[in-house]
């Protein structure tokens, strides 16, 4: 996948990619997919190559935004998916469709993005069905959010993966 070089993208390594997508098994068929901080979109045309019917990728980066539809059109997803230039907490206000399956995968200096998952909810984007999966690093406890409960950590290396739900 092409992305610019340099700090803007920290892409999630191979194995942990490999080790998240066995987890989630066939929770990715057919899903609605929203790939937050989405970098180089590793994730979500994974999921797209793993069956999801679509994906929504947000990056605020523009030469990455850029590049990640560079990648859909050679990758020839294109159909399947759409790339958004905006930051995640811009896009949560907007009202959209259900998501079956949301990535946030932020830099690791940024916070819990507890306001962004807060107004996905609210418009209706995550309901309790919805899986997210929140990578951080390990160095960090998961999310202590009354508002998504954790249902299952993983951690490889530096790298740490919080599955998510919404509360009742």
């Amino acid at each position: 996948m092409s992305a610019p070089s340099g700090r803007a993208v920290r892409p999630t390594p191979a194995r942990v990619k490999e080790a998240l997508f066995s987890i989630l098994g066939s929770t990715v068929r057919d899903a609605r997919v929203l790939d937050l901080f989405a970098g180089t979109g590793a994730l979500g045309f994974e999921a797209l190559s793993r069956g999801a019917a679509y994906v929504t990728f947000v990056e605020s980066d523009r030469p990455v935004a850029s590049a990640l539809a560079r990648t859909a059109r050679e990758l020839d997803v294109a159909d399947r998916c759409e790339v958004i230039g905006t930051t995640a907490q811009r896009l949560a206000t907007r009202p959209h469709e259900r998501y079956d399956l949301v990535f946030a995968d932020p830099p690791y200096a940024q916070a819990y993005p507890a306001q962004t998952f807060s107004a996905l909810r609210r418009s209706g984007a995550i309901d309790l069905q919805t899986v997210i999966v929140y990578e951080h690093s390990s160095d960090v406890a998961a999310p202590a959010d009354p508002r998504f409960a954790v249902t299952r950590t993983a951690i490889y290396g530096a790298v740490a993966l919080a599955f998510l739900k919404a509360a009742a």
